[in-house]
């Protein structure tokens, strides 16, 4: 045995020494680790277990995860000389024809990571004829099949995610012919199984094949033949294959909807569960295109606009005969399964909401049969049934349709939350709290007291399912009441309730099972929001609430984290009391907090101190609460913040930390004002260094970018030294250009717009209260180009463009006569007249303001 072979099986045993000298050896020499490898894979009599892990770190040196490392990785491999490409690729053929399974399996994974990179650049030739020789010689047994068959699916699938030229149509047509030839009833069934599961990946390249009528209808044969196998495999990725034709291909589904009517209306009767669960997810994803297509039509006739493709009313046509049989997957409850399993029943029942969402007010006659008949059933399969059903209902119709079903509801859902079955009664519990969430001012006035003194019974219920569903509802309950002007009545409908309501919460939090369906967190996020959205007459029991869980936050600090398990305990308590603490901290006044406040912050402190701490997120949300109730005197628990407010602004990788750790930055900015600014250094550097990490996700530039504002306000002339680098920093921002047919990047560019725009009004207001803004004065033909584009931006929301008006508003107010000649231009004027034209009451009044100190500026 070779040397070479003894270090990769010592790898498998995961010798540290030998993992070591591999990773040494693919940096230092990467042609000659890839080729030792290729041999050692293709090379028969070698150890299984040494070959599998050549392959795999064939595979590993050319994909990872990150896009970034992912081209690096590419290429290096391109970098290669060909003849040294070529002496790899040759032993993954051949070791893809291994009589052992675990060998050509393994060689058909790298040799897919392999041809995803050559295929668009038709660099190994040789690559098809080889598989397609595999599939359909005679000689090769069902394993290489098999393999070759995986091999393709793969590939399709790597190149599916990965940025390049597409590949040619000859080779397209080629990888679909091997596959559909697979498939075919005669091959065994194994080889079907490869084959149907490669066609899934592969459809997403066979647009032009769909668009020919003999090809798409030969493909769609097969597919449908596949959902008629004996093999229940087959026949279930034979339905994720029609799942993906709906997605990809839904304006070529006409000619086939009747046959995919009978096949999947039968396979959900009649079907094992995992099969008739892939024929539910036909419907469901159906529902999901024809959502969207209906909303975009909805939006291109309210601009005047044709429609360009028309939702065909599938779903709707189907309705009537499809909602009932999917009903009926309701009754089949499992009653051992774990939590969120996705079993046949909830497969039905995802189903039916998106259905209720697709048809709306007409799922309701087509339901509500079923609902009344079971409701009270002497089987609790049929009265569960029937509950969720109803759930399945309440987000669709209209409120004025399903209001009415929801009002008589309530009573019975209350007396099934006593059910003899626990499955019925987590299921009423659920019911209400999305009645809670979607439907509360259906629920009648007389039943209110009712509601609640049941929910809050349920809080103790011995299943803590049932109880954690309990506490959601009191949470959507509580949501009910979070409108500003409810908040500051002198009492609401909650008042009379809530010192039991937090009692009871409090008594859940410390129950033995509260670790158990999630029952800790619903009752502390229902807490949350209780004290969130009281009224004012409810601030004597939240001050005699405040010392109680700065006690139990206390408390955390003695729990025993040595093991991840008792770690993530500990975490999700003090993540959950940070919550806590910053609800009160918001709700109640200055005079009552100060006291308790050093307190506070040394917990929370604390908390970040320590690094393996999960939880810093909520964490710095609760220190932006404290600095917004003491202001100015948050300035002394600044030194020991400092160092851990950097560690949160440079933890790139937890970025949703990072994101948080920035808002706190800008909120005690403006809370402390001047007094940020012996810190500035190292934010801004800190701040920097996160706009020029390659990595980091992008979510994080746009609060990055607007912190610069809220630092310059805060510090005024302090500002100075950072003024030139970080307009740079937005000047670069700002050119940069979104696509127009990704929703997704022209959302983000329109979050990033405002958040330059509101950097630029920081600095602006900064400068002049410091006066110096003489030394912005350089940077103004950048911003007014900036603004111009704007001016004219199709995908412009309205959110950046009132911060594009108040820039207008405080360039002017600020600069006035000097720049009149600049802002005396066409876009100015545009800009100003389409947030007039709005209809948004405080855009037209930011835009009335800008607009005046315009007509100042220039007139002066």
């Amino acid at each position: 045995m070779s040397d070479f072979t003894q270090l990769l099986e010592a790898a498998a045993r995961a010798d540290p020494h030998a993992e070591q000298t591999i990773k040494e050896w693919e940096q230092r020499s990467f042609s000659e680790y890839l080729q030792r490898l290729a041999q050692e894979l293709s090379t028969e009599g070698k150890p299984i277990g040494a070959r599998q892990l050549a392959g795999l770190l064939i595979k590993n040196s050319l994909q990872a995860k990150d896009d970034a490392l992912q081209k690096e990785k590419h290429q290096r491999w391109t970098s290669l000389e060909s003849n040294v490409r070529d002496g790899i690729k040759q032993p993954l053929l051949v070791a893809m024809r291994s009589g052992e399974n675990g060998v050509s399996h393994i060689a058909a994974v790298a040799a897919a990571e392999v041809a995803a990179v050559e295929l668009p650049y038709e660099q190994w030739p040789n690559f098809l004829s080889s598989l397609l020789e595999n599939i359909s010689a005679a000689q090769f047994p069902d394993s290489v099949k098999v393999a070759s068959l995986e091999c393709l699916g793969y590939t399709c699938e790597r190149l599916s995610f990965l940025s390049g030229p597409e590949i040619n149509q000859p080779t397209t047509d080629s990888i679909l012919n091997a596959i559909v030839n697979g498939i075919q009833s005669s091959r065994p069934d194994k080889v079907r199984l490869a084959a149907a599961t490669a066609l899934k990946n592969s459809l997403v390249f066979a647009h032009k094949n769909m668009e020919k009528k003999e090809e798409r209808d030969a493909i769609m044969t097969t597919i449908c033949e596949a959902t008629r196998s004996q093999e229940p495999g087959v026949r279930a990725v034979a339905y994720e294959c029609i799942v993906q034709i709906a997605i990809l291909y839904y304006e070529k589904l006409q000619d086939y909807m009747t046959t995919l009517y009978e096949l999947t209306t039968h396979t959900i009767r009649e079907d094992i569960d995992e099969v008739a669960k892939s024929a539910i997810e036909f419907w469901s994803s159906l529902c999901e295109v024809e959502q969207d297509l209906l909303d975009e039509s909805s939006e291109l006739q309210e601009r005047g606009l044709p429609i360009a493709r028309p939702c065909m009313g599938y779903v709707e046509a189907a309705v009537t005969h499809l909602a009932p049989i999917l009903a009926q997957t309701l009754t089949k409850q499992e009653e051992d399964s774990e939590e969120d399993t996705f079993n046949l029943h909830m497969a039905g029942h995802i189903c039916l909401t998106c259905i209720s969402q697709t048809v709306e007010d007409k799922i309701v006659q087509v339901i509500m049969p079923f609902v009344q008949q079971n409701i009270q059933n002497e089987s609790w399969r049929l009265r569960d049934a029937a509950i969720m059903a109803f759930i399945s209902m309440l987000d669709g119709p209209k409120e004025a349709t399903i209001g009415p079903y929801v009002s008589q509801s309530v009573p019975m859902l209350l007396q099934l939350l006593s059910d003899p079955h626990v499955m019925v009664r987590d299921s009423a519990a659920h019911c209400i709290s999305r009645i809670c969430l979607l439907h509360i001012r259906y629920v009648p006035n007389d039943i209110f007291p009712s509601l609640l003194q049941a929910l809050v019974a349920k809080c103790g219920e011995g299943s803590p399912k049932v109880a954690s569903q309990a506490c959601a509802a009191l949470y959507n309950l509580a949501s009910a009441f979070s409108e500003e002007a409810i908040q500051q009545q002198d009492s609401n409908a909650l008042s009379p309730y809530m010192q039991n309501l937090m009692q009871t919460l409090l008594n859940v939090c410390d129950r033995p099972d509260a670790d158990e369906s999630n029952l800790r967190v619903a009752a502390m996020e229902a807490l949350s929001i209780l004290i969130s959205n009281s009224a004012s007459d409810v601030q004597p029991l939240l001050m005699q609430l405040l010392p109680v869980f700065v006690q139990r936050f206390d408390s955390t600090f003695a729990m025993q984290d040595f093991d991840s398990s008792e770690q993530l305990k500990k975490d999700q308590i003090q993540g959950l009391l940070c919550a806590v603490v910053q609800a009160l901290f918001r709700k109640l006044d200055k005079q009552t907090l100060l006291p308790i406040t050093d307190k506070v912050m040394e917990q929370l402190i604390r908390v970040l101190q320590n690094r393996n701490a999960n939880c810093h997120e909520e964490v710095f949300s609760a220190i932006s609460a404290v600095s917004d109730v003491v202001e100015a005197d948050f300035a002394k628990y600044m030194s020991t913040l400092q160092p851990l407010l950097i560690a949160g602004l440079r933890n790139f990788q937890a970025f949703q930390v990072c994101i948080v750790a920035v808002g706190t930055v800008g909120d005690i900015s403006r809370n402390i004002e001047a007094q940020i600014q012996p810190y500035c250094d190292e934010v801004m550097n800190a701040l920097i260094d996160s706009l020029k990490d390659s990595t980091i996700h992008r979510s994080v530039k746009p609060p990055v970018l607007s912190c610069f504002g809220d630092i310059a306000m805060a510090i005024g002339a302090a500002y100075e030294p950072y003024l030139q680098f970080s307009v740079m920093l937005l000047m670069q921002a700002s050119s940069t250009k979104p696509p127009e047919d990704d929703e997704d990047l022209i959302e983000y560019f329109n979050l990033l717009r405002e958040s330059i725009l509101e950097a630029y009004v920081g600095i602006v207001q900064g400068l002049r209260d410091g006066n110096l803004l003489h030394q912005f004065y350089q940077y103004i033909p950048s911003v007014l180009q900036f603004l111009q584009e704007l001016s004219v931006d199709p995908n412009r929301d309205d959110f950046v463009l009132s911060k594009a008006v108040g820039l207008v508003g405080d360039l002017a107010h600020a600069l006035g006569p000097q720049i009149k000649d600049q802002i005396n231009q066409q876009f100015i004027a545009k800009l100003l007249n389409d947030a007039m034209g709005s209809g948004d009451k405080a855009l037209v009044e930011t835009a009335t303001w800008a607009s005046s100190v315009v007509t100042q500026a220039v007139q002066g």
